[in-house]
């Protein structure tokens, strides 16, 4: 995932760790009205960078340490507001983790509030997660979605073991729940893991996660 575009002035300021400079372009922003959402999802646009600098050795676990700090505060700042500005009914029990080797949450946070605002059951399994972990849950929860989250890509072999190992198991169980994924991904990494979707951004997921619902049911 080298060069990534970096979209946004506040995507520069968290991806460089700017802790005060972050904190006062949200407030600021949103005391113009700007949309919640939007921040959010430029700010995770930053925190993709931020992972990217990492795996090519720019920075540090420190680095990553902090700049999940700035992420939730960031994170206090808007969540309150995002479960205000959005509600629905959609149906349907869906199954979160960080899968195992990557200890980034705020991602998975994120799209977590949001699935409940529109009515979905979660289900949030933690960080550094193993394939049998998420295999025992989604077996005895009975979830119609795994979502694995990811913010690095050396983390990519846990991704596939994971989502290998619930096909395997649960074929003769029903349906596979579709699986989504997040982070620094794209469609060649969804075939190369053998997810269904992905999405880099907590909306996308949303909408991902509303139509297979939608069309499980039909």
């Amino acid at each position: 995932m080298n060069g990534l575009e970096v979209k946004g002035e506040l995507a520069y300021y968290l991806a460089d760790l700017k802790e005060e400079g972050v904190l006062k372009l949200v407030k600021e922003r949103l005391d113009k009205g700007e949309d919640p959402l939007h921040l959010m999802e430029e700010c995770q646009h930053g925190m993709r960078l931020v992972g990217e600098r990492y795996e090519q050795g720019v920075y540090y676990i420190s680095g990553l340490i902090m700049a999940g700090e700035i992420m939730h505060q960031v994170g206090d700042m808007l969540l309150p507001l995002l479960k205000v500005k959005v509600s629905g009914n959609d149906k349907g029990k869906i199954l979160l983790g960080t899968v195992e080797g990557d200890i980034h949450y705020i991602g998975k946070d994120i799209i977590k509030v949001l699935l409940r605002c529109y009515g979905f059951t979660v289900y949030d399994i933690g960080v550094d997660v193993p394939p049998e972990d998420f295999l025992e849950k989604a077996i005895s929860l009975k979830v119609d979605i795994v979502g694995l989250s990811c913010l690095l890509n050396t983390c990519y072999t846990s991704m596939a073991k994971t989502i290998s190992l619930i096909r395997q198991e649960m074929g003769n169980k029903g349906p596979v729940p579709g699986i989504i994924i997040g982070g620094i991904v794209d469609e060649a990494v969804c075939r190369h893991v053998g997810a269904d979707f992905w999405a880099t951004d907590a909306m996308t997921g949303v909408r991902l996660c509303q139509k297979m619902v939608r069309e499980s049911k039909a």
